[in-house]
């Protein structure tokens, strides 16, 4: 496996863990649906959450954040309805963004923006 995908992987599993910790219940990772994955799948306070992890080792070519474009929340989006549908959840949704940041002594931060998208 590349190792890019190695470190997105260990982003998904430190954001779940850290998400966690602040009262989410996981649900899921990784859900596919066609060409879309949704990365983590959350619940919090009653919301279904989707969540899309980008990580980043600097911000040298621009924060975590911007790399979720209208053509990548389209595909979390139509996976996302497929999830609802197919679990027949009929509650309040929300698409979160968790960025990532790994600094050069390996501390590890994160930005939530909640409500990102939709």
């Amino acid at each position: 496996m590349a190792q890019h995908n190695d470190r997105g992987n260990e982003a998904e599993r430190l954001a779940a863990e850290w998400l966690v910790a602040k009262g989410y219940e996981f649900i899921q990772s990784n859900y596919r649906y066609r060409h879309a994955e949704i990365d983590l799948i959350m619940k919090y306070k009653g919301i279904l959450i989707f969540v899309e992890i980008k990580f980043r080792s600097g911000t040298g070519y621009g924060f975590a954040e911007e790399f979720v474009d209208y053509k990548k929340s389209e595909l979390i989006i139509s996976a996302a309805d497929h999830y609802v549908h197919e679990k027949d959840w009929h509650k309040d949704i929300r698409f979160d963004i968790i960025a990532v940041y790994k600094d050069q002594k390996g501390n590890v931060s994160f930005k939530h923006f909640e409500d990102a998208f939709y």
